[in-house]
């Protein structure tokens, strides 16, 4: 365990033992597309605890709370209620501990290398993985205008602090022309090193020390997830929405090598509407696409890592050498064309969500293109009052040629999960999942395999 991470552990272990407390008031915070809930009067308790709980105040125009209250919430709204007050700084941070206890097995043949069976999986068990964290800075530069950088302080991949991602948010125009005025009332620009906004589970997964959004522990076998230097130009009218993009095409941005690499493209079309109080229905479409890179991370930007430890790892794996465990990677570099679509609805406290993806390309050694295809679908309930309890099921498989090959092979995963957002910022929330992998040769180590077992999360994010 890093240092950082023997820092998280006692505090969050502090943070749940306060929990019953803080269940029992109200911190009078927005709810995820509410308005602030009025607090109950009480004159029996001393003030102090009536602040118990307060999540902080966002002073930060077009600003996607890290919080419960960024539930649901995709690209950020242009009906921004936050008024322009001068410069602002807000200081976030979201960390989270797991408790794992999985089983796992194959039938893979072995394979001698010195003696050593490189298809035999390490010996796992019930343990706590590495606590992992993130750190929020968001100022407000100008009217309507931010920057925002993430930093990731511990991860699975990197035991140092890093910087995931840092860039310019415009919501207004710089300049005041009534025609740029009105423009930029629908329309939102974003340069820098970002998160691509391709397909819509990047909002609801697990990034690296926040897992406030997903109902679930892990995040998908295919995840698609990576950071790049760029720019997106995104338009929001009446529930209709639209965006296109470009950026250097590679996780790394680099001068090297300029005729081995060209630019990726992305776009997004669809429409978010709130058709009654209880009815909201979204449906997105996203395309992503590149001709070759020398490092192509659309399925492999996620560098916090797979929260499944050693999950179908041999004997010689590490953390940070194998920090995606039960993660699928197409290996894709070379005319690379990726399409998803996701389908949305909350009705009252039922939300479904959708994915449908397509992803076709080939590595740089090969001479034929291979299509992968995942398919995924959740249905998430929530309920009591402010919706503090959810119950959630999730289905996911992929299937796809490896590089050479032609027969598909690939993985299913089901996952039960239930939480507790203890406060805005605090959620208690366990998983059961199960994953088999199929169509791998004898000599793979993924031949027969399969995993299953509980997961144990507490989140904390403000």
């Amino acid at each position: 365990m890093t240092t950082t991470s023997r820092m998280l552990l006692p505090a969050m272990l502090a943070a749940l033992a306060a929990a019953p407390a803080a269940a029992q008031a109200d911190n009078g915070a927005p709810a995820a597309g509410g308005t602030p809930a009025a607090a109950p009067a009480d004159t029996t308790k001393p003030a102090e605890t009536k602040r118990f709980g307060t999540a902080q105040q966002i002073p930060i125009q077009h600003f996607r709370p890290v919080d419960k209250r960024g539930l649901n919430v995709f690209e950020p709204a242009k009906n921004d209620a936050v008024p322009y007050e001068g410069f602002k700084l807000m200081i976030g941070g979201a960390f989270l501990q797991d408790f794992q206890t999985i089983n796992h097995s194959n039938t893979s043949t072995p394979v001698l290398v010195a003696g050593t069976d490189q298809n035999q999986l390490a010996d796992i068990g019930p343990g706590f993985n590495n606590a992992v964290a993130n750190l929020y800075l968001t100022a407000q530069l100008a009217r309507g205008i931010s920057v925002h950088m993430t930093s990731y302080l511990s991860s699975r991949h990197h035991s140092e602090t890093w910087v995931k991602d840092g860039y310019l948010q415009i919501d207004a125009s710089p300049i005041d022309l009534p025609v740029l005025n009105r423009i930029m009332e629908f329309t939102t620009l974003k340069f820098g090193e970002m998160e691509v906004n391709y397909g819509d589970s990047h909002f609801r997964r697990t990034d690296n020390g926040n897992g406030i959004y997903n109902p679930f522990v892990g995040n998908l076998i295919m995840d698609a997830f990576t950071t790049e230097a760029g720019a997106e130009v995104s338009v929001q009218h009446k529930g209709l929405l639209g965006m296109v993009g470009a950026t250097a095409g590679q996780l790394h941005p680099s001068v090297i090598n300029p005729g081995g690499r060209t630019p990726s493209f992305l776009g997004k079309l669809g429409f978010d509407r709130q058709l009654s109080p209880d009815l909201r229905v979204r449906l997105t479409g996203s395309f992503y696409a590149n001709r070759h890179s020398t490092e192509q991370n659309l399925f492999s930007g996620d560098r916090g890592g797979s929260r499944y430890y050693f999950v179908m790892e041999n004997t010689a794996a590490t953390e940070t050498g194998n920090f995606r465990s039960g993660m699928l990677n197409p290996g894709m570099s070379l005319k690379m064309k990726s399409f998803v679509v996701n389908p949305f609805v909350k009705y009252a406290g039922l939300e479904l969500f959708g994915l449908a993806e397509r992803a076709r390309g080939r590595a740089a050694t090969e001479t034929a293109e291979r299509t992968w295809t995942q398919y995924a679908a959740d249905a998430t309930y929530r309920f009591l009052p402010g919706e503090p309890l959810y119950v959630a099921a999730r289905y996911n498989t992929v299937s796809g040629p490896l590089a050479g090959t032609t027969a598909d092979v690939g993985a299913s995963r089901w996952q039960l999960a239930a939480g507790w957002y203890v406060t805005d910022n605090i959620l208690l929330k366990g998983e059961y999942i199960t994953q088999r992998y199929n169509g791998y040769a004898a000599a793979n180590i993924l031949n027969g395999g399969k995993f299953h077992g509980l997961m144990m999360e507490g989140s904390v994010a403000f």
